[in-house]
């Protein structure tokens, strides 16, 4: 099993668990929290930086 299906599983399981202990809307904000931040902070880039992130994760995969 992959790394990233790992990451998928546990992701889903872990929301999962936080809407059958938190209130629904509080787990749709923490839901919210957990996946926008990292977009929110990819937006605030500027496109020469955004440029440098996507050739980074192309080296790290080998292209």
């Amino acid at each position: 099993m992959s790394t990233q299906t790992k990451l998928v599983i546990g992701g889903v399981v872990v929301g999962f668990l936080t809407l059958l202990i938190f209130p629904l809307w509080l787990s749709a904000l923490i839901i919210l929290g957990v996946i926008g931040t990292p977009v929110v902070g990819y937006l605030m880039l500027d496109p020469s930086q955004r440029k440098r992130v996507r050739s980074q994760g192309r080296k790290r995969l080998g292209s």
